[in-house]
């Protein structure tokens, strides 16, 4: 069985056209290309032929190939009298569907010559193309290369030594006829294919291509997802999930490729859990440590339903480590070369010595289901291809995340060792296993020899099983070709076309030229920079090797590259110049190379010169957005900021989605103070990505400078980080400082470690009507946390916690009972869940102990334990203000100012002895007994504070009227004795 778009087109089909078809779905189903492509009706399509319809019609009136198809499949599609007797084989529709075969025959063709292998058993360009063409070799390499610049798009260029280009032309050339849209309902899905295709062959996202592709997602979503859909099936859903998924994960939108995983996991009840069990990892490990280990259990392991590779039952026992089927995935069914880790210390596999039991915890922290508990780790069962894929998929969605962080490739790993240890009923799921082990064993010392070479035997492999004598026409003038080390395989060693191509688009796998690039990165990663320019070289990726060139320091070296392919030698003669001498000043070529604007772009960017970026606009025709981020992130390093925002603007009417440059623009925004256009720039940030803690930030910031009549009139847009966390910003009544602390809460709970942002929300929080008490007291604790160890008690907000501490008083004193004295009846209950218990929290736990030297702090806990009916430990809060007060050196023969903070710090000082000295002791091992008190001696320690004071101020101070302020409190305490 094939490729499930097989399955769906003969499920859209009436049962005569089906018939009538069959012979070419049979050949489309066991991958024998060659036979549709042959038929008598394709022959005409191609001028190999013609009839009636297509007499006259010549290749030489079109500038391209594909448009010479366009105009013959539109004659040959027109309509005809159809009488009530026509033969199904003669009518439109027949037609049309046999044409649309054609399409994807030659995109499965494609991609078999391109990506999985084995090599096309026939050449495509003199099956395709006219005879005077396919017999030229120059003909031949003329007309490629003007199909592969045609399908340049938003000034990225497609790879210009794409193989075989003449068959997704074609497929693409069927796919966009109208008739075909319109009249065949598996016509979407097909184009949205090859225009996935078309996106991946070139440099980077074209904005144009994704807005194509996910309008057709939309609509198929709707055709083969929904209940009420009469082509939807469980296993339909199941492969469309996984093809949007790797749609999602290749333009960077993990979260929406998480979701369709997630939705395909439900879909097919399959079972796994990252989980940790004891084991060893090293050969001389003496002591068991916990280990991650993915447990998976297809659902039909269970039910003894799994197919191998040849679509045949296997039963639950041959399932098992040791039976049959466990046998044949180790022995008899064809994979690629998985090489041995062979080191000195690491194992090849862990070692596990524990079973999981029932109570292990995963990352969600519920309890593995039962279906797992009972695996063996080290001897699981092979799974489903489709549950296959969903591990790895879910491992390369991981890793596009977070590629650099440890603990993520720590994480991902597992993923991929379960599908290579169980075993893989299909040759290119495995091979996609080994390709995500490898990158992520890039990355460790123990494996990174394993990980380059087992990359390096698959682009042996892909070489091996893409390369044919056609395919290297292109590249006659260079006669370089890549070689490998490892021997190509044998036909029984390999597997089918239709086993290869089955899953293709679920698994996204990298095309020839994307893994040699691959392997190239790699080398520069370990130092291998020669190896990795021969790759570029013979690939002819010039600003990739330039790239290469200038990450080293070596600029003069890319310059030298970039200038050739876009300028002439200095003299004119590029064949008479010294290559080595030459530094390529002469004319721009013409005309330019497919791929001139990135590389202009690539010169701007080693010489700083803003010339070569508007350069690259306009060899792009203005498409090429990349141009203007440069040009305006050049303006904004030199502070131009009405230029960058202009550059800016200029670059997202080009493509819309860009994250980077809706953030810069809406910096431009605020440096220019236009508060209103930052804010509907950062909005568009966080829609984009909702995880983006910096834009929520500046979102913030952009609030707080916007009044309720400047905010942006449209009612309908929101800003949503998720059904939990919306934002509405575009409500003209609504409060811009209510939104600003909404988008610094989801900011500060993104980066949690972020004390600017933690120090924004507290200020924003406090400044609200009513203040949000909560946050205040989440952000100072936060703030706590994390400056705490540094600043000491300057991360505490004074004036801001003296407003939270009198707020919890007065709620408190308003809903309690107040004792005579004034004093609160100590309603306070530790035990109570609310905004009085945080605060406590917050000042017993973090900020008492960092407070050293201000006397605000202290006044401000010693109102608070008075609150807490803690008179004694207000007395000494207020002992701790008076000492930081007057240990400030200099006060004694200082400015009046400073005389006048220590004499009103006493006078509080003995109005606090006063105050609480003769009050009932309520704290330590005395309190509550009768006839205890704070501090018996209370009027000898007030006396004794301002005898100190007035003592060391006499000099200076005596008849000053801070002196007789002091003379008046000692005279007050002169009675009672002590």
């Amino acid at each position: 069985m094939g490729d499930i778009f097989i399955d769906f087109l003969r499920n859209t089909l009436p049962d005569d056209l089906v018939s009538a078809l069959s012979d070419l779905l049979q050949n489309l189903e066991n991958g024998d290309f060659e036979a549709i492509l042959q038929t008598h009706e394709v022959q005409i399509l191609l001028g190999h032929d013609n009839d009636e319809r297509t007499n006259g019609v010549s290749l030489s009136e079109f500038p391209l190939w594909s448009d010479y198809i366009f105009h013959r499949l539109g004659l040959m599609l027109a309509n005809r009298d159809e009488g009530q007797g026509t033969p199904v084989s003669h009518t439109a529709a027949y037609r049309q569907h046999h044409f649309f075969i054609v399409a994807i025959a030659s995109m499965y063709a494609f991609l078999q010559s391109n990506v999985t292998g084995p090599p096309l058993p026939f050449s495509s360009a003199k099956i395709l193309l006219p005879k005077d063409v396919s017999s030229d070799s120059s003909a031949l390499q003329i007309l490629r290369r003007d199909l592969i610049q045609s399908l340049g798009t938003d000034g990225e260029a497609a790879y210009k030594l794409t193989p075989n280009v003449e068959l997704l032309c074609l497929a693409d050339t069927i796919l966009v006829c109208p008739l075909i849209q319109k009249n065949i309902e598996a016509a979407r899905w097909a184009k949205l294919r090859i225009d996935f295709l078309h996106q991946r062959l070139l440099s980077e996202i074209a904005y144009s291509l994704q807005s194509s592709i996910y309008g057709n997602l939309e609509a198929l979503e709707y055709q083969l997802l929904s209940a009420k859909s009469r082509h939807s099936s469980p296993d339909i859903r199941v492969h469309f999930l996984l093809e949007r998924a790797a749609i999602h994960t290749h333009h960077g939108l993990d979260k929406k490729a998480r979701a369709d995983l997630d939705q395909a996991t439900a879909e097919r009840q399959f079972e796994f859990a990252l989980t940790g069990l004891l084991g060893k990892r090293t050969k001389f490990q003496l002591q068991d440590y916990s280990q991650l280990v993915v447990l998976a259990r297809s659902a039909d392991s269970a039910r003894g339903n799994v197919s191998n590779a040849h679509g045949n039952v296997i039963s639950n026992d041959e399932l098992k480590p040791g039976g049959a089927a466990h046998s044949e995935v180790e022995t008899g069914v064809p994979k690629p070369k998985n090489l041995d880790l062979n080191d000195d210390t690491l194992l090849e596999s862990i070692s596990f010595t524990e079973k999981p039991p029932s109570s292990t915890e995963i990352k969600d922290e519920s309890s593995l289901p039962s279906s797992l508990t009972s695996l063996d780790p080290a001897n699981q069962p092979m799974l489903e291809p489709l549950d296959s894929i969903i591990l790895l998929s879910l491992a390369s969605s991981i890793t596009n995340t977070s590629p650099s962080h440890g603990l993520t490739r720590e994480e991902t790993v597992p993923y991929a060792i379960r599908v290579l240890e169980g075993g893989s009923s299909n040759w290119q799921i495995y091979t996609q296993a080994l390709l995500v082990r490898s990158r992520i064993e890039g990355y460790k010392s123990r494996t990174i020899e394993r990980g380059l070479l087992q990359l390096q035997a698959l682009v042996d492999q892909v070489i091996a099983e893409t390369s044919s004598q056609e395919s290297s026409s292109q590249v006659e003038s260079d006669n370089t070709s890549a070689t490998t080390f490892l021997p190509k395989a044998k036909e029984s060693e390999s597997a089918t076309v239709s086993e290869r191509l089955r899953y293709i688009f679920q698994l996204c796998s990298p095309s020839r030229w994307e893994l040699e690039a691959e392997l190239a990165s790699r080398w520069v990663s370990l130092g291998g920079l020669r190896s990795a320019l021969e790759i570029y070289e013979r690939l002819e990726m010039w600003a990739e090797a330039a790239l290469c060139w200038a990450a080293t320091d070596r600029e003069d070296n890319a310059k030298k590259i970039v200038r050739k392919q876009l300028f002439r030698a200095t003299n004119g003669d590029d064949a008479s110049t010294d290559q080595d001498e030459e530094k390529w000043e002469g004319p721009p070529r013409d005309p330019a190379p497919g791929d001139a604007p990135r590389l202009y772009c690539i010169l701007g960017d080693i010489d700083s010169d803003p010339s070569m970026y508007e350069k690259a606009w306009q060899v792009s025709n203005q498409r090429y957005a990349r141009a203007q981020r440069s040009l305006g992130r050049h303006y904004f390093s030199l502070k131009d900021y009405e230029k960058s925002a202009a550059a800016y603007s200029t670059s997202l009417k080009i493509n819309t989605l860009n994250h980077t440059s809706w953030f810069a623009l809406g910096c431009a925004y605020l440096e220019l103070t236009q508060f209103k256009n930052a804010v509907e720039a950062f909005s568009r940030c966080v829609q984009l990505d909702d995880t983006d803690a910096e834009a929520w930030s500046n979102l913030a910031a952009a609030l707080l400078h916007l009044r309720p009549a400047q905010q942006p009139p449209s009612a309908e847009t929101r800003l949503e980080s998720d059904t939990q966390h919306p934002l509405t910003i575009h409500q003209p009544k609504q409060n811009p400082r209510l939104d600003a602390l909404k988008a610094f809460k989801r900011a500060a709970a993104l980066s949690h470690d972020s004390y600017r942002i933690h120090s924004n929300l507290l200020t924003v929080a406090a400044s609200t009507h009513p203040p949000s008490y909560t946050d205040i007291i989440a952000a100072q604790t936060r703030l706590c946390e994390l400056r705490g160890a540094t600043e000491g008690e300057k991360c505490i907000d004074e004036d801001i916690l003296d407003l939270l501490v009198r707020h919890v008083i007065a709620t408190s004193t308003e809903n309690g009972a107040v004792d005579g004295d004034g004093s609160h009846d100590g309603s306070y209950d530790p035990r109570k869940p609310g905004l009085h218990r945080m605060l406590i929290t917050l000042v017993d736990k973090h900020i008492t102990p960092l407070i050293t030297h201000s006397p605000r702090l202290w006044r401000t806990l010693a109102v608070l334990y008075l609150h807490r009916n803690r008179p004694s430990a207000a007395l000494a809060a207020h002992e701790k203000a008076w000492r930081a007060v007057t240990s400030q050196p200099g006060w004694e023969t200082g400015t009046e100012a400073q005389w006048n903070v220590v004499v009103d710090a006493t006078i509080e000082l003995a109005a606090a002895y006063e105050s609480l000295g003769p009050r009932a002791r309520t704290e330590g091992l005395a309190g509550g007994e009768e006839g205890e008190v704070v501090m018996k001696e209370w009027r000898f320690k007030a006396r004794s504070a301002v005898r100190g004071v007035m003592g060391r101020g006499k000099e200076a101070w005596e008849g000053g009227e801070g002196w007789e302020k002091l003379v008046g409190v000692l005279e007050g305490l002169k009675g009672g004795g002590r």
